[in-house]
C-alpha cells in the first residue's frame, strides 16, 4: 500500500476499554472513521439467524471480520484527512490466536499488505468503564487477554504503540489529536 496509509490511525485493545466511544467523539469533531466490525457482524448475524458468531463459529466470525476490515481500509482511500479505525486487520490475527485457531496464510498476507500508520493507539484494559452487553459477552479477564493478544499481533506486524491514558473522553481526544498532529496527519 502507499504512503497515503500514514493517515490511517488504528485504535485497538480489549473490549470495553473506550475505543468506540473515543472514535465517536472524534467523528463528532468532523474526523472520518471506520465502524467496528465485531459488533456490527454480531448484530447482523443475530438478525438473520447466522452462525458466524464468536460463541458459535469463531472461524467464520473471523473471516467476516477480515472482509469488513479490508473493505474499511479500501473505503478510507476515498476520504480526506486522517481516518480513525475501530480496530484493523491485525486484530483478526489477535482474535484467531486468542481463540486458539490457526492464522491462515491469507490473513497474514492481508496484515502485510493492508497497512496503517506505524503508530497504533492502544486502549489499556480499564475495569472502571468495562461493561458487558448483548454483543459484548466477554468478562474482564478475557478483555485483558484480548488486549495482550492485540499487543502481540500488532508488534509482530511491525507496529509501535501509543497507549491511551485512563482519562476522560475529552482528554483522550486531545491526546490522540496531539499525536496525529505530530505524525503530520
Amino acid at each position: 500500500m502507499s504512503a497515503d496509509t500514514d493517515r490511517f490511525f488504528v485504535l485497538t485493545g480489549g473490549p470495553g476499554s473506550g475505543k468506540t466511544t473515543l472514535i465517536a467523539a472524534l467523528e463528532r469533531l468532523g474526523y472520518r472513521r471506520s465502524e467496528e466490525a465485531g459488533r456490527a457482524i454480531i448484530q447482523a448475524q443475530s438478525a438473520i439467524g447466522g452462525s458466524a458468531l464468536p460463541w458459535a463459529d469463531r472461524g467464520a466470525f473471523a473471516e467476516l471480520m477480515l472482509s469488513w476490515e479490508l473493505r474499511s481500509h479500501a473505503m478510507a482511500f476515498g476520504q480526506d484527512g486522517p481516518v480513525f479505525f475501530d480496530r484493523g486487520v491485525p486484530d483478526v490475527i489477535g482474535y484467531l490466536r486468542l481463540s486458539g485457531l490457526a492464522v491462515a496464510d491469507h490473513v497474514r498476507r492481508a496484515a502485510a499488505l493492508y497497512r496503517y500508520n506505524r503508530r497504533v493507539f492502544i486502549a489499556p484494559p480499564w475495569e472502571a468503564i468495562f461493561a458487558q452487553d448483548g454483543e459484548r459477552k466477554q468478562d474482564f479477564d478475557e478483555a485483558v487477554r484480548t488486549h495482550e493478544a492485540m499487543v502481540e499481533a500488532y508488534s509482530a506486524a511491525g507496529y509501535e504503540f501509543v497507549a491511551l491514558p485512563l482519562a476522560s473522553v475529552e482528554e483522550r481526544v486531545r491526546f490522540v489529536l496531539g499525536h496525529v498532529g505530530a505524525a503530520g496527519g
